[in-house]
């Protein structure tokens, strides 16, 4: 699926959402980025780093796992803090016709501490 092809897919609202969706293709290649995630990765130059990879960008053991994500198509979730920011990071495949067709990264900003149910 081409780039033009993929984004004929995304509602226009999530341009607009308040939290990053970074989308790639097998390969690594970056086909979109929302408004958030745009803003967020700025430093590597924003909306100018679509349709590069992200393997530019991952190194060390984020590369590793980006590899096992890509190899695997399993899903990754986890929370980091940077700046005093605490985010939950989730990265899942996602799937063209029933075919694997790449990664889509959400990064949600959260609350320092925040609330857990269990429900039952």
């Amino acid at each position: 699926m081409n780039n033009n092809n993929f984004l004929s897919h995304i509602p226009a609202m999530a341009q607009e959402l308040p939290f990053a969706i970074t989308v790639c293709d097998t390969e690594a290649t970056i086909l979109y980025m929302n408004d958030q995630s745009i803003s967020t990765f700025r430093k590597y130059g924003g909306a100018d780093i679509i349709g590069t990879s992200l393997f530019e960008y991952h190194h060390g053991p984020s590369a590793v796992k980006l590899h096992e994500l890509l190899d695997t198509h399993t899903k990754n979730a986890y929370t980091i803090e940077k700046n005093g920011i605490k985010k939950m990071i989730y990265q899942s495949p996602w799937f063209n016709e029933g075919k694997f067709a790449g990664l889509i990264e959400l990064s949600l900003e959260i609350p320092m501490e925040m609330a857990h149910f269990v429900r039952g």
